[in-house]
């Protein structure tokens, strides 16, 4: 099966991905397509995604390489924004997957409203790095 080449950690981050959209008890349409745009943009097929979110993969892991960590994280943020809404739970969740991926405390306020104000905008993951950079 296609899906065992798939690493751990994008498994992981897809994993989080979808419990991020759970975290408002009210999982939007817009939400699991962009879940599946997500996938789909890292090469891994419905099927194959749908084989991650309804089995185990063991232990998550956190991505490497601070680009990563922000890429994954502003993933996180787009979810959130997908539906129009900022609840304070999935506030929540944003914040602590930033502390998750070790951003030190000062800085995780700024960061998560960097990423969720940056989501409602619209931009692209190529001009966040960028400027991070």
């Amino acid at each position: 099966m296609e899906q065992t080449s798939i690493p751990l950690q994008l498994k992981s981050h897809l994993l989080r991905l979808y419990q991020n959209a759970l975290a408002d008890e009210n999982f939007d349409h817009l939400e699991m397509q962009l879940l599946y745009k997500f996938a789909e943009d890292r090469g891994i097929s419905k099927s194959d995604l749908d084989s991650i979110l309804t089995g185990s993969i063991g232990e998550v892991t956190i991505p490497e390489t601070l680009e990563e960590r922000i890429e994954y994280l502003y993933d996180f943020a787009l979810m959130i924004w997908a539906d129009k809404v900022i609840t304070e739970d999935e506030r929540n969740a944003l914040i602590k997957y930033c502390r998750k991926f070790e951003f030190l405390d000062e800085n995780i306020e700024e960061l998560t409203n960097y990423l969720l104000d940056n989501a409602k905008q619209g931009t692209s993951k190529s001009q966040i790095l960028q400027e991070l950079n």
